[in-house]
């Protein structure tokens, strides 16, 4: 079952990464026309990632999306 948990990125620069965030490490971002990434969705799995890639290409086949391994190596801090 994929775990995509309606991401929401509001972790400020001196947030500890949570430990669920920690756990989704596969991605999948819209590309914008200027190179941006907005992010859709993080998985677990990347069987799961690739799954729901490929239905989100066929909703929008004029859209760019992008799948990738999110390792985000920050310290945590107390």
């Amino acid at each position: 079952m994929p775990q995509n948990s309606d991401f929401q990125d509001k972790k400020s620069e001196n947030q500890a990464v949570s430990y669920r965030n920690r756990l989704n490490s596969w991605t999948i971002a819209r590309v914008l026309a200027n190179q941006e990434r907005v992010i859709i969705a993080r998985f677990r799995a990347k069987s799961d990632a690739d799954g729901y890639i490929q239905h989100l290409r066929q909703l929008s086949p004029q859209t760019n999306f992008e799948l990738f391994f999110d390792s985000r190596k920050e310290e945590v801090t107390v």
